[in-house]
């Protein structure tokens, strides 16, 4: 198995030149077709974010039309700089780019058109937890059914050469590793950090790094001991000691309302992630 289709959602905002820098990466692991497609509020949204202001069906139609126009340049003087060639015919690819324009707007769509992509790759969400952009990655994660990489603020440099899977037994996190095993087979290192005490009941991460080896990938399976930090502090810590260029998460073990109200790992990882984070439900 290997990520040949990349859906890149483009907005026209600073975050979003990672979120290609980062697509651009795991694409030339496997000469793919990255496909961007313009991202923007529906029209009902657009209204609702300023009902005061006048703005007529007229007007908000034309500043739709012009939020298309600018992330289509942004998608294609990103690959123009890049030497990303065009794809042209159907059938296997190499690394290339295409453009999807005929789209409806709206968030949703994300979560509709990315099953069918091997990759959805989207920028980090901004610090308010009902963003625009955190309704983008949910829409992602729980409707397209297909993993999800985030990026960082800052473009990485490197992807999936150094791996921290952070297992905590969770079906999520089962289903999140098995996405990512075409990167693993290319990784040159690849950890297994299990967090003491933040863990549900499923194999240890011993038993995930015996399985991993029959599958050919050497993974060094270690319990961290939190102290007074958070299981998501703890792994962020330890991936930036070990110098990891990919974390590897399973989304929302607990429930998303739990999550916003009393935080959890896979929120703090979103908010402070400073390397691409691989995630999935």
């Amino acid at each position: 198995m290997r990520m040949k289709a990349i859906l890149v959602p483009t907005e026209h905002h600073a975050s979003m030149a990672s979120a290609l820098d980062t697509a651009l990466l795991l694409a030339r692991k496997f000469d793919s077709c990255i496909e961007g497609f313009p991202l923007r509020p529906g029209v009902a949204d657009l209204v609702a974010m300023d009902p005061d202001s006048g703005l007529t069906m007229v007007a908000v139609k034309e500043n739709d039309a012009e939020l298309v126009r600018h992330t289509e340049e942004v998608f294609r003087v990103f690959m123009d700089q890049h030497q990303v060639p065009q794809r042209s015919g159907d059938g296997p690819t190499t690394l290339s780019w295409a453009w999807h324009s005929d789209t409806p707007s709206g968030h949703d769509y994300v979560g509709s058109y990315g099953r069918v992509f091997d990759m959805i790759v989207l920028a980090r969400p901004g610090p308010e937890w009902q963003s625009p952009s955190m309704v983008t990655l949910e829409s992602a994660l729980f409707e397209s059914g297909r993993p999800v990489l985030i990026a960082p603020p800052a473009a990485p440099r490197s992807l999936a050469t150094n791996v921290l899977i952070a297992w905590n037994c969770s079906t999520e996190q089962a289903t999140t590793t098995a996405y990512a095993m075409p990167l693993l087979r290319l990784a040159e290192r690849v950890t297994i950090a299990t967090v003491e005490g933040a863990t549900v009941a499923g194999p240890s991460g011993e038993q995930m790094a015996a399985t991993l080896w029959i599958n050919g990938i050497k993974a060094e399976p270690i319990t961290l001991k939190p102290g007074k930090r958070s299981a998501g502090e703890t792994l962020l810590n330890k991936a930036d000691e070990f110098g990891c260029d990919l974390i590897i998460k399973g989304a929302y073990t607990q429930s998303r309302l739990r999550q916003m109200i009393f935080g959890g790992t896979t929120r703090h990882i979103l908010a402070n992630a400073r390397l691409p984070v691989l995630m999935a439900h």
